[in-house]
């Protein structure tokens, strides 16, 4: 059903927009309610202040025939998507790298995500110190026409294990033995001592590699985050991570040591509170129904469940159709669906999942409700973040960031489907799936 605009008795121009007959997603219930919102601040009002408080009638009433009105999703790990990559300088340059950027921003958008970290795998230091500019936080010209935001880069790599590199490149691989000044020689003095603030908002090292400890107490101190992966790191090591500053664990499962009933690694963090940690970490999970086993991703929401947050890891592949794909490391990648490998050994090459599936096969999965679900890409990642006072929630004075789904029941199997219909950007619409079938129906009547 369509989401209906309906006349107001006064017009104010005041950008005030309303929206009614919709359930609201707040903590782990939909709630019957109405949510304002302002496009000229972007920001999500105090509907009864507004209406008797300042008299100012909305200009539209939006009905969302009883849909479901979510924050913005946000995607923590993202590696490129719709054929571009992040870790990969054009051969025509800067402008080319940005107008790749910007068309990633502004396809994002349209599956829901809002806001995200481009993420950049391990790569050389020349790649770091010309891409990072490109990808720091992009909100503050709070532009809803370019799409998604920007809220910092994610260096994963390239201080990562060599056993443990997934499809990373051993050869660009280091180790943070000098601290500060082997982060500065690879990801440019420029990019962690020039603008503040940073454009690294999060960096994934092993933590067992020389010099480690003392690096993650360098990033934190100056508002970096930090997460444990590609690592054979022991429990006893991830642990002095954590006490060090470091905040989550990057993928769980995949690229680490197992789980042992004697010695139970990185995963053992979310069994750990003590007088020295006594915060879990948050951690990453792909729901793409390949990377990892539907149960062991049950088994972890049920031992930490405000530490888990969904994310795609996704590739520049998504969003492309299926075939063979030359990658940055001289790898070629075979697409097919959903699944990624290499083409020479087999091995899983990354995702090509939209975040919003990674949502319903989760849903489906764990027995979560929608709420819970929706809760492990908008509120926690933005509490991972530091952003919660402005993203991930429905509270007056945050992003007006939102998402209108159709939660379709009763499917093949009895799977549950989970459709995005509308996307609101700082209180302006930027995609309507009703309005693009509309003109894809007339086009193709032409």
């Amino acid at each position: 059903m369509p989401s209906t605009v309906l006349p107001t008795t006064q017009r104010s121009d005041s950008g005030v927009i309303k929206f009614t007959n919709c359930l609201l997603v707040q903590g782990s219930e939909l709630v019957d309610g109405d949510l304002w919102v302002s496009s000229l601040t972007g920001k999500i009002l105090n509907g009864q202040e507004t209406l008797y408080g300042h008299r100012t009638a909305p200009d539209e009433i939006v009905d969302l025939g009883g849909r479901i009105l979510s924050p913005g999703l946000i995607d923590v790990q993202l590696n490129g998507a719709y054929g571009f990559d992040f870790s990969v300088i054009p051969s025509d340059g800067a402008a080319a790298y940005n107008k790749g950027v910007q068309m990633v921003n502004r396809n994002l958008v349209r599956g829901g995500v809002t806001s995200y970290l481009p993420t950049i795998t391990s790569q050389r230091a020349e790649v770091y110190h010309n891409a990072l500019p490109f990808l720091g936080p992009s909100g503050a010209s709070r532009d809803p026409t370019q799409g998604s935001e920007s809220l910092g880069a994610h260096c994963e790599g390239p201080f990562i294990s060599p056993t443990k590199n997934g499809i990373h490149n051993v050869s660009v691989l280091q180790t943070p033995h000098a601290g500060l000044t082997s982060l500065s020689a690879i990801y440019g003095p420029h990019n962690l001592h020039g603008t503040s603030p940073s454009p690294i908002k999060l960096v994934t090292l092993a933590p067992e590699l020389p010099g480690a400890l003392s690096t993650i107490s360098a990033l934190t101190a100056r508002n970096i985050l930090v997460s444990i992966g590609h690592s054979e790191s022991t429990y006893e090591e991830a642990k002095l991570a954590m006490r060090a500053g470091a905040t989550s664990i990057t993928h769980l499962f995949n690229a680490m040591r197992p789980l042992h009933h004697r010695n139970p690694g990185i995963f053992g963090l979310l069994g750990t509170t003590s007088s020295t940690i006594t915060t879990k970490p948050y951690f990453g999970i792909i729901a793409d129904g390949i990377h990892i086993h539907p149960t062991s991703i049950k088994i972890a929401w049920n031992a930490h469940p405000d530490g888990l947050i969904l994310v795609s890891d996704a590739m520049r592949l998504a969003g492309m159709p299926d075939g063979v794909y030359d990658w940055t490391n001289g790898s070629r990648i075979i697409k097919s669906g959903a699944l990624l490998t290499l083409e020479e050994n087999g091995k899983i090459a990354g995702s090509s999942i939209e975040l919003v599936q990674c949502v319903e096969n989760f849903l489906n999965w764990t027995g979560a409700s929608l709420p819970e679900a929706l809760r492990a890409v908008t509120e926690t990642p933005a509490r991972m973040l530091g952003v919660d006072a402005v993203k991930g929630g429905l509270r007056e004075g945050m992003d007006a960031d939102l998402v209108v789904l159709d939660l379709q029941d009763g499917m093949v199997g009895g799977e549950k489907r989970v459709a995005v219909e509308q996307v609101w950007k700082f209180g302006r619409k930027v995609f309507d799936q009703g309005e693009e079938g509309k003109a894809k129906g007339e086009v193709k009547m032409e």
